[in-house]
C-alpha cells in the first residue's frame, strides 16, 4: 500500500518567470501522475517545508506537472530565491474533488480569474480543451494588476485561436502599454459586456479563482447578473494542510476545503459566515 505522507520525487527541468513575482516549475516526475484539474499538491521543499498548490499544466500530462508559485511566504521565496533547475522537490497528492467536469458537458463555461489565481484555471482550461467538441463555449476573464502582472500571457494568442474560445482581459489601472479593458475583473462581468460576448447565462457554469476579496465581489456581481448560486464555483486555494480533513484549518461550516474542494459550488456554502474571510 502506498505510504501518502512519502512524497514523490520531482526534478526541477524548468523554471519560467511568469511575472516579477510569480514563478512556474516544470518537474519531471519519478512515477507517472494522474490528477483532475483543480486538485492540489503539497509541495516539499527538502529541508525547509511543504505547501499546497495546484498544478497549472493539463491533466493529460502525467510524467510532467507545472506548479505556477507567487511569492508570498517562507516556503515561497525559498523556492524563488534557491531553486533551480536539476534539483529535486517532493509532491503528495493529488488532494480534494477538482473541477466537476461532467457538468459542464453541454454548458458554456465562464471562467474569472484575478492575479495568479488564473494558474489552477490553466489546468481547467486545457482539459476542456481536450473536450472542446462536448463544450458549447469557453469564456474566459482574466483580471492582472499591469501588463507586467499578466500570467501565462505569451499563451493568450494560441487560446484565442481555438475555437469555442473567447478570451478577455482587464487590468486594474492605465498603463502606456495597454490598449485593452481598464478596471478590476468585474467589469467583464457587467450585464451589458456579458451581452456583448454572446454569452446565455441560463445554459452556464461559471468557475472562479483568485483572492478572497476577488472572489466575493466576483459572486455578487455574478448574482446580480442573474447566476444562480448552484452554477457558481469558486477555487477556494486558502489554509489547506494535512488534504484529509483532519487538522481543521480550512473548513467552511460542514466541508473541508482539502477533501470536499477546493471547488465549491457556492450553493452548498453561501450560508455558512466565513466564505470569504
Amino acid at each position: 500500500m502506498e505510504n501518502i505522507y512519502y512524497p514523490h520525487k520531482g526534478v526541477v527541468k524548468e523554471i519560467k518567470e511568469e511575472t516579477p513575482k510569480i514563478k512556474t516549475y516544470r518537474l519531471k516526475l519519478d512515477k507517472k501522475l494522474s490528477f483532475r484539474a483543480g486538485q492540489f499538491m503539497q509541495l516539499t521543499v527538502p529541508g525547509v517545508g511543504e505547501a499546497p498548490f495546484t498544478p497549472s499544466s493539463s491533466p493529460g500530462e502525467v510524467e510532467e506537472m507545472e506548479i505556477t508559485i507567487m511569492r508570498t511566504g517562507r516556503v515561497t521565496s525559498v523556492l524563488h530565491k534557491e531553486v533551480k533547475v536539476g534539483d529535486f522537490l517532493g509532491l503528495r497528492g493529488p488532494f480534494g474533488k477538482g473541477y466537476p467536469i461532467e457538468k459542464f458537458i453541454g454548458k458554456e463555461i465562464l471562467i474569472v480569474g484575478g492575479g495568479v489565481g488564473l494558474a489552477p484555471l490553466r489546468s481547467l482550461i486545457y482539459a476542456l480543451f481536450d473536450r472542446i467538441e462536448e463544450i458549447k463555449q469557453i469564456y474566459i476573464c482574466y483580471g492582472a494588476k499591469s501588463p507586467e502582472d499578466q500570467c501565462f500571457k505569451d499563451e493568450y494568442k494560441d487560446w484565442e485561436r481555438k475555437k469555442k474560445v473567447s478570451l478577455n482581459l482587464t487590468i486594474d489601472e492605465s498603463h502606456p502599454k495597454w490598449k485593452g479593458t481598464v478596471g478590476l475583473v468585474t467589469c467583464l462581468l457587467e450585464k451589458d459586456y456579458l451581452k456583448k460576448i454572446g454569452i446565455d447565462i441560463k445554459n452556464s457554469y461559471v468557475v472562479s479563482c483568485g483572492p478572497d476579496v476577488m472572489l466575493k465581489f466576483v459572486t455578487f456581481k455574478l448574482l446580480e447578473v442573474g447566476f444562480k448560486p448552484e452554477q457558481i464555483y469558486l477555487s477556494m486555494n486558502r489554509r489547506m494542510s494535512c488534504g484529509f480533513g483532519k487538522c481543521a484549518r480550512c473548513n467552511i461550516g460542514p466541508y473541508y476545503l482539502c477533501k470536499d474542494g477546493p471547488d465549491m459550488c457556492y450553493a452548498d456554502i453561501k450560508d455558512y459566515p466565513n466564505v470569504f474571510c
